[in-house]
């Protein structure tokens, strides 16, 4: 009983630590510190107490591979969280490619004290070692063993009942995994994860056309009407979307050292003859599906996912994606371009459900080893490689709408030697220092870009639209990031933080400039649709166009938080964004704009589980896209042509 108790104590103490020194789970009072402090014992006592039922030197052993795989679980998470800021879940574990990709990352992620995550098993392993000649043959009686289990089980029910103290409906609104995680502690999310798969599995064949009209009253409620100006003023040009891998907007205009990190895109921002309109309050909205996230909602205005990306666990869904909808109202041929693997994301399936007729894969590229880094093709001859696809699409008689996916700067932000032309920032954080060389990496390869469109003739009639994908430092960063800000990185600053920038240029128009107001990926496809002359109010879409006048002007991010211009809601606190204090007081607007936020990603949800757009029919002339149309990669004749060239 001794060598048990040993091993939770420490189990214990091990969990606690990496809880507070690992992970941002935003703990703010005494309560959430002693939940945070007490929830690893329930799971010992529950865990490894199942070890109390064997006899001997077999109960030892028990022990031993029990405590080995909780602590492999914990590491894995704390591994993960450097990289996604985020928990592994189900969802996650179903991404088996994605997964592995985190192998690129690992020895940027790993640290020389994770050693010390294994030295209570190397105590226990050693006076095991030491006494095993020692062991009683005798086994507990099960009152022993039964009575620790249940132990557990009620020093877990008392936390659970703390925790519905401070945080009512615990269970029941799970939007962010911090908090279940803060509060019930990492095996007790494993266990509510995967009790919220089994649900969601069930919840598609229980689906039905019903569930689609609360959804469809709430679109509706929140449609904004366009803005006649713009109304149409794309329609028939060709559409170019420019995918920047991780970059956050706060390296626009942002010096290093004397040096400019993003002179061409600063150059874009700050045109006087404002070719380009820019927002520089859009955010991302992202979670664990990250890129997929940020494609999923561009083109379809619908959130991703609280766990695992909806790109894989929902690759199946029946989608209304804006390619199909511009194929089907204008003839547009759509394409995507990304020099990795095509089932990275799953994406070589599920771009057939959002009805997008090429994607051109690392299959189209020259990945030698000079061209290839960290996850995929460098930036610099991605482009120059796709410059040939592209005028191929622009050769034919219909319009384009190409995606192009940047991926040099995505974490570990590495380059090979000599290509970087800015020096490292100074913070003593790797990641963070690296990352303004490959933004400026990415900055020389979007000029160089420019430069072959308008060589090719593809730049004055086409719509250029930039976007990031989402934010390439992690909550893991703030104290190297406090150095680059010249402040601290406070919960409401790291909100502030997931600016990505948004700009558009639409030929014959003439920008606005800076625009301030508030907004976020999940707008995107309604303002192009708007753009190209088609009404989005037929549409299941949870933004509203950016360019109308009754644009709905907050951002909501995945995890239930939201940002307003003049008040944000972070971490269950609402925030003076002009003091940064909290608002002790929040008025009943706030509260109505909190609660509508959970709403809609609620329904979102529902959308996304229930498979609920295969009930909908947009218009009477609306064809359901069928994935069966659509066939991806290299035919013999493509190959036959790449060899005579």
């Amino acid at each position: 009983m001794g060598f048990f108790l040993l091993a939770l104590v420490l189990f214990w103490m091990k969990t606690y630590i990496i809880y507070i020194t690992e992970f941002s789970l935003g703990v703010s009072n005494m309560l959430q510190h002693f939940l945070l402090f007490i929830n690893p014992l329930s799971s010992g006592l529950i865990l490894l107490g199942f070890a109390l039922f064997f006899k001997g030197k077999r109960f030892g052993i028990a022990l031993l591979i029990i405590d080995t795989l909780l602590t492999l679980f914990m590491y894995a998470n704390v591994v993960f969280y450097r990289d996604y800021g985020s928990f592994i879940t189900i969802q996650v574990m179903m991404q088996t490619d994605n997964i592995g990709s985190i192998g690129n990352s690992f020895l940027g992620l790993a640290q020389w004290h994770d050693l010390l995550y294994a030295l209570d098993l190397v105590i226990l392993a050693v006076l095991f070692a030491k006494r095993k000649v020692h062991w009683s043959p005798a086994r507990f009686s099960f009152k022993k063993p039964f009575a620790v289990l249940a132990t557990g089980v009620l020093v877990f029910a008392a936390n659970l009942g703390l925790a519905e103290i401070d945080r009512p409906q615990l269970l029941e609104r799970v939007f962010d995994n911090n908090y279940i995680v803060k509060y019930l502690g990492l095996p007790s999310f494993a266990v509510l994860n995967t009790v919220q798969s089994v649900e969601v599995s069930a919840q598609r064949s229980m689906a039905s056309s019903e569930d689609l009209t609360e959804v469809e009253s709430y679109t509706d409620r929140k449609y904004a009407e366009p803005n006649a100006e713009y109304f149409g003023t794309a329609e028939g040009k060709n559409i170019i979307k420019i995918h920047l891998e991780s970059l956050q907007s706060f390296v626009i205009d942002y010096e290093l050292n004397g040096e400019e990190v993003t002179p061409f895109l600063n150059s874009l921002v700050n045109d006087e003859s404002k070719n380009f309109t820019y927002f520089d309050n859009f955010f991302h909205q992202t979670e664990q599906g990250k890129t997929a996230d940020a494609e999923l909602l561009l083109d379809n205005s619908l959130y991703g996912l609280p766990q695992g990306s909806a790109f894989v666990t929902k690759g199946t869904n029946t989608y209304q994606a804006l390619p199909a909808i511009m194929d089907q109202k204008q003839d547009y041929t759509s394409a995507v371009f990304h020099g990795d693997e095509g089932s990275f994301w799953n994406r070589d399936q599920i771009y057939k459900q959002f009805g997008i007729d090429e994607f051109y894969d690392d299959e189209y590229y020259d990945m030698s080893q000079e061209n290839v880094i960290n996850y995929g093709l460098k930036d610099k001859p991605f482009f120059e490689q796709s410059m040939p696809m592209l005028e191929d699409l622009a050769a034919q008689d219909d319009p384009f709408y190409a995606h192009m996916m940047t991926l040099t700067h995505h974490h570990p932000f590495v380059l090979d030697e000599g290509e970087a032309s800015i020096e490292p920032a100074q913070t003593g954080n790797g990641t963070v220092d690296r990352y303004f060389q490959t933004a400026r990496y990415m900055d020389e390869s979007l000029e160089q870009f420019f430069e072959d469109l308008k060589e090719q003739g593809l730049y004055e009639d086409s719509v250029i639209m930039i976007y990031g994908d989402h934010n390439g430092i992690s909550g893991n960063h703030n104290e190297a990031m406090s150095q680059i800000m010249g402040e601290e990185i406070t919960p409401l600053k790291f909100a502030d933080l997931q600016r990505v920038p948004f700009m558009i240029r639409v030929p014959g128009v003439e920008g606005q400039g800076t625009k301030h107001e508030f907004s976020s990926q999940v707008d995107v496809m309604p303002t192009m649709l708007h753009l190209l002359g088609i009404d989005s109010k037929d549409y299941i879409q949870f933004g509203t166009d950016m360019f109308s006048e009754e644009h709905k002007d907050f951002a909501a991010f995945r995890n239930g938080d939201f940002m307003t211009e003049d008040y944000s809601y972070v971490q269950e606190k609402f925030y003076n964004n002009e003091t940064d204090e909290v608002i002790e007081e929040p008025t009943d607007e706030m509260k109505e704009l909190r609660d509508q936020v959970h709403y809609e990603l609620s329904l979102n949800d529902e959308v996304l589980n229930g498979d609920l757009l295969r009930f909908y029919e947009p218009t009477e002339d609306w064809e359901p896209v069928d994935p069966s149309d659509y066939q991806y990669g290299k035919s013999e004749e493509d190959d036959e042509e790449n060899n005579d060239q």
